[in-house]
């Protein structure tokens, strides 16, 4: 729960993914249809190093020749990467490593077991997403919700799945950003950080 005072946050962050396009959920509702939470408990299922966005930049100056210092500096590139590491070996959970491939399910059967088969190879293409970070918190007040929302992304990871008896095994994730070709303005071909701030009116 988010006490005063408000704008100093502490708090677990859950992802969702859904194909681009989905309409992001309001920050008072729940997400909904088309939205698949990454977890089968969500932030539960993440390591304690927790969910991590880094917005990355590459700046260019200038230095002339009668100076000493920068006269000029634009920006040549930027980035927006969120990475967590999941806990759920689930294959349904495990698919998303793996170009979101289907898992194929087989009934138990006469003298024979059940099982659940999910094919690894991920091929030539790469599945884009939307990607939504919700979190039960907000700079601006108690009860409220705060959610990255990223039109456009690729999975950039490579998981390495170590099983060891004294840890559980974990898979790397890294949504990387792309630019939302149906971006209203430049500002927003990230998406947007939404906070709310006040209770909807009755």
């Amino acid at each position: 729960m988010n006490t005063e005072p408000f704008e100093i946050i502490a708090g677990p962050i859950s992802a969702y993914i859904a194909d681009p396009g989905t309409a992001f959920p309001a920050i008072d509702a729940a997400p909904g249809a088309g939205w698949t939470l990454i977890g089968a408990s969500g932030a539960e299922n993440y390591d304690e190093q927790g969910v991590k966005a880094a917005h990355s930049q590459d700046l260019k100056t200038i230095t002339t020749l009668g100076s000493t210092g920068a006269k000029k500096v634009w920006r040549d590139k930027e980035g927006l990467a969120v990475s967590f590491t999941l806990l759920d070996l689930q294959l349904e959970q495990f698919a998303l490593a793996v170009n979101g491939n289907a898992v194929a399910t087989t009934a138990a059967g006469s003298g024979t077991a059940g099982i659940k088969s999910l094919p690894l190879y991920r091929g030539q293409a790469v599945k884009l997403h939307a990607l939504l970070l919700r979190g039960a918190f907000s700079p601006y007040g108690e009860g409220m919700n705060l959610q990255y929302q990223v039109p456009y992304c690729y999975l950039n990871s490579s998981p390495d799945v170590v099983f060891k008896k004294s840890d559980p095994v974990g898979l790397a994730f890294e949504y990387m950003a792309l630019v939302d070709p149906n971006a209203a303005d430049e500002a927003s071909r990230f998406g947007h950080l939404i906070a709310q701030h006040q209770a909807a009116l009755p």
